[in-house]
């Protein structure tokens, strides 16, 4: 299935995948602008290391010289010693977590703040097949996992490795024949890491994707609009069969890590332990023939236990590594996917008063799945069986600054498409699309946004007051300003009557607001935006007639003076439209003023004739 097949691979195929050389030299390259930090860090780490040894050789001397030469004097400076050492650790401990911690939440800060930035970058196609659980968890538990890689894990493979060559060469000065005896049985160890780490790096996988698709069914839910269809329409036990479906993925993977993990653990506690025995064992027939004294067997004793967490941190360095590159290639893996909307090298910005918009010979063609989206991002994934093939024909025509051209058609002729073309929320495949007579493709995105503006059928309003989301328009709005915008919108009597007035909280996506009250707020947000071309996208579908008069005239007063492209939901509203496009199938079949059309006949006479008969039947 070519391509497309290769970018939409299953979740069991990823988990096979060994981690790309490339993933590493792409997380040393994010280490770069934290290298002052991990420098001074990985020296705290080694001194820190390097004070391993120093207590267990103190023992030795107070024991061997101090004890047993009845030197009471000595055994108070090396007792006073071994204070100091302890104290010198916990000052060092603390410093290496601090520099720890600062290099962790730095580089937590860079991967959040690239990986939002990319992602608010991509195309609307995007978002339409993209899950919201599954990409904040990206955002979230995948960015977590691939911080230890500069915290944890690194400072327990620079101390851990410091700390296994000194303690190795000071048991090597007391007692070589001891030493190699003990160190035979650690091959045990390194042989079990190889084994599980590979078989957890898959079933870690697993478990990521497993988390955000049950993260994924809750954010869906969770929100109002799920969880009204939920209640309209849902089957409650048939939900909670899906969801702990989904949940019990996730504990069967982590049964299964869990006992690879203890399988490991058995040969971290098992090694140590006969290393142990062999020490005292071997250790004590040397004591009694007088090849080793008793200060260096207590010695060897403690530099074995001081030896144990670091080989354990060894032994598991490679799980933690494969876990936590596991986690790297999940959030490279979105900053990798390119957008189809990208602002060109050299781009000019657009005049704020850039009004005229034209349409020359426009085609266009959604695009395929393996151009906008990630199999890992979609519970369903898939690439598509078919083309979508053209959605727009051949479409043309101009608006001149403060005309109004209207869009009519049948659902599915391609009105909406037409309008995301203007802010470039897709770009045409054949022919461009003109603002202020340059092709929105040759100028910055930020300017095309602040020349257009939008209102759709079903305004989204951030959980936040009515001034924060008035804000998002225009940041620096002052609140007389606002309740001009708020008048002209036919609404501020409203917000004058809610008890916190300006700091109301709309609710998730608005919700606590009816269908009217949502339009005209947007309609104060694109009134404070003041942009020179405002496109309606059947901005007074699904109200109540009262509502619908009221968002009417909140409508004449944000299209006062401005270019208009609209989608007409009730062909009545854009009669003294300057042009009228009738869309049939993605083409235009008819345009004229109202009038003309109705002369004309056709398509627009049609419908224009069967909404008439519908509101005389319902009157």
């Amino acid at each position: 299935m070519g391509p497309a097949w290769r970018h939409m691979r299953t979740d069991r195929e990823a988990g096979r995948q060994r981690v790309a050389r490339e993933t590493v030299r792409r997380v040393l390259g994010f280490a770069g602008p934290h290298r002052g930090a991990i420098s001074f860090f990985l020296v705290v780490t080694v001194l820190d290391s390097l004070l391993v040894v120093a207590n267990p050789l103190l023992i030795q001397r107070l024991v061997d010289d101090g004890i047993t030469g009845g030197d009471s004097g000595l055994v108070t400076v090396l007792a006073l010693l071994m204070a100091v050492v302890a104290v010198v650790g916990a000052a060092l401990s603390v410093a290496g977590g601090y520099l720890s911690s600062r290099i962790g939440e730095g580089l937590i800060l860079d991967l959040r703040t690239r990986v939002f930035g990319h992602v608010q970058r991509q195309s609307l196609a995007f978002f339409t097949r993209t899950q919201t659980g599954a990409l904040v968890s990206r955002l979230n538990n995948d960015v977590i996992g691939a911080q230890r890689a500069f915290t944890s894990t690194l400072s327990n493979t620079v101390s851990s490795s410091v700390s296994v060559v000194v303690v190795g060469i000071t048991m090597v000065a007391l007692s070589w024949q001891v030493t190699v005896l003990c160190l035979l049985l650690f091959p045990i160890l390194l042989l079990t890491s190889r084994w599980v780490s590979g078989r957890l790096a898959a079933l870690t996988r697993e478990q990521m994707d497993g988390n955000a698709d049950m993260g994924n069914a809750m954010t869906e839910r969770f929100n109002v609009g799920g969880a009204m269809l939920l209640k309209l329409f849902g089957d409650r036990r048939t939900e909670d069969a899906l969801y702990a479906a989904k949940a019990g993925r996730v504990r069967d993977l982590g049964v299964r890590i869990a006992f690879m993990t203890r399988i490991f653990m058995a040969a971290v506690l098992l090694v140590p332990a006969l290393a142990l025995a062999i020490v005292y064992g071997v250790g004590g027939h040397l004591v009694i023939d007088g090849d080793l004294s008793i200060g260096k067997l207590l010695a060897l004793g403690t530099l074995l236990v001081r030896l144990l967490g670091p080989l354990q941190s060894l032994s598991n360095v490679r799980i933690d590594v494969m876990t936590a590159l596991v986690s790297f290639e999940r959030v490279f893996e979105v900053l990798d996917l390119p957008s189809t909307i990208q602002e060109k090298p050299g781009a000019t910005a657009l005049p704020r008063d850039a009004s005229s918009l034209e349409f020359e010979s426009v085609s266009f063609t959604y695009p395929r799945a393996d151009e906008i989206s990630l199999a890992s991002l979609e519970t369903v994934a898939r690439a598509e069986s078919r083309d979508t093939g053209e959605v727009l024909h051949d479409i043309s025509f101009r608006a001149e600054p403060g005309q109004m051209v209207a869009l009519v058609g049948p659902s599915g002729a391609g009105k909406t498409t037409v309008t995301h073309l203007v802010a470039r929320l897709y770009d045409a495949g054949e022919g461009a699309v003109l603002v202020g007579g340059r092709d929105v493709r040759e100028v910055t995105l930020q300017s095309l946004e602040d020349v257009v503006g939008y209102v759709t059928q079903d305004a989204h309003m951030f959980h936040d007051t009515i001034a924060a989301n008035l804000h998002y328009a225009r940041p620096d709005a002052t609140e007389e300003q606002m309740w001009e915008a708020l008048s002209a919108a036919q609404v501020a009597t409203l917000v004058r009557g809610l008890p916190d007035g300006l700091d109301t909280v709309v609710g998730d996506r608005g919700y606590r607001l009816s269908g009217g009250e949502r339009q005209r707020l947007a309609i104060a947000r694109l009134l404070l935006k003041a942009p020179a071309i405002v496109v309606l996208d059947e901005a007074t579908a699904h109200l109540d007639s009262e509502s619908e008069v009221a968002v009417q005239r909140a409508l004449d007063a944000a299209l006062a003076g401005r270019t208009s492209l609209v989608i007409a939901h009730r062909l009545s509203t854009v009669r003294n439209a300057d042009t009228i496009l009738v869309l049939e199938e993605g083409r235009i079949v008819q345009r004229g003023t109202h009038a003309e059309l109705l002369a004309e006949g056709g398509l627009y006479a049609d419908l224009y004739r069967t909404q008439f008969l519908e509101d005389v039947a319902t009157t």
